[in-house]
């Protein structure tokens, strides 16, 4: 899509950094160089402004990746487009049949009113629930990453949505990256199961699981 719309050696393309690193293989594959944008800390998708203070004489495109099943603001980065001449590129993901969508959303809506103790997603407008991201905050006991190990001990089948940041990767680091949602987002998100098979009693298993332990995210003194 890059190489056919003639970006190539010497452009300079805004990708997200937050996700895997396909997008900004795929940047370099064509022989332009990935420049990586902030976040929106509610979409998890590229934040306009952040994008706009990347923007160089050099950038010739930039690339917005819908994250998780909530659509990105594509409006001002359109916008942002047109006054500099830039091509806008969507990567979507793939849709769920429409039976499937209604309890996705059904399981997200139970654990949206019963949740405690974590940072529940906002919905926002055709949230599909690709992936049901929850915040953990990082500020006391346990974090993260423990959270989910002991969730897991109690049988729910969490994942860690983004081991590791674009920018954090070997092929990608250098020094001058800002990039404090993405790092945030990175450390304290948490996918919880919201597949449709999923029974009642799992859900609730869920919610205990998730409240028992939210009692701990108290900072530590």
């Amino acid at each position: 899509m890059l190489r056919a719309a003639g970006v190539g050696a010497g452009d300079e393309v805004v990708v997200p950094a937050f996700g895997n690193a396909e997008v900004a293989e795929a940047v370099a594959l064509v022989g332009a160089q990935p420049v990586f944008a902030d976040i929106d800390p509610v979409t998890y998708c590229l934040d306009a402004d952040s994008v706009a203070a990347t923007v160089t004489d050099r950038t010739a495109a930039v690339v917005v990746v819908h994250r998780f099943g909530r659509r990105a603001d594509v409006q001002p980065l359109r916008e942002l487009g047109n006054r500099r001449g830039l091509l806008v590129l969507e990567r979507g993901e793939a849709d769920a049949p429409d039976e499937e969508l209604v309890r996705r959303r059904e399981r997200a809506a139970y654990l949206d009113a019963r949740l405690r103790g974590v940072g529940t997603p906002d919905g926002g407008e055709g949230h599909t629930y690709q992936q049901y991201v929850v915040r953990v905050p990082g500020n006391g006991r346990p974090d993260r990453d423990a959270f989910a190990r002991a969730l897991r001990a109690r049988g729910v089948a969490c994942r860690i949505p983004v081991q590791t940041p674009a920018h954090r990767l070997p092929g990608f680091r250098r020094s001058g990256w800002t990039l404090p949602e993405t790092e945030r987002a990175a450390d304290e998100t948490l996918a919880l199961p919201v597949d449709p098979a999923l029974t009642k009693r799992e859900m609730q298993r869920i919610v205990s699981a998730c409240n028992a332990l939210g009692g701990l995210l108290q900072p530590a003194f």
